[in-house]
């Protein structure tokens, strides 16, 4: 294995992590738990979460 597959696997689970908190965020939403806040969190952890996909895509392309 790879440096660069080590790193990108890393990376997947860091987003695996950030789709959690996303789901946390979306449920708070819905129970009215300060909805505002909790929609542009959401909002900041989901393109978080594209920019660590690009990332690990990336990486696993640099493995070729």
């Amino acid at each position: 294995m790879s440096e660069w597959h080590d790193i990108a696997d890393d990376i997947a689970a860091i987003e695996q992590r950030v789709s959690g908190a996303i789901f946390e965020q979306v449920r708070a939403q819905l129970r009215d738990d300060d909805a505002d806040e909790a929609h542009q969190r959401e909002k900041q952890l989901a393109k978080v979460r594209r920019s660590l996909q690009k990332a690990e895509q990336l990486l696993r392309g640099a493995q070729d």
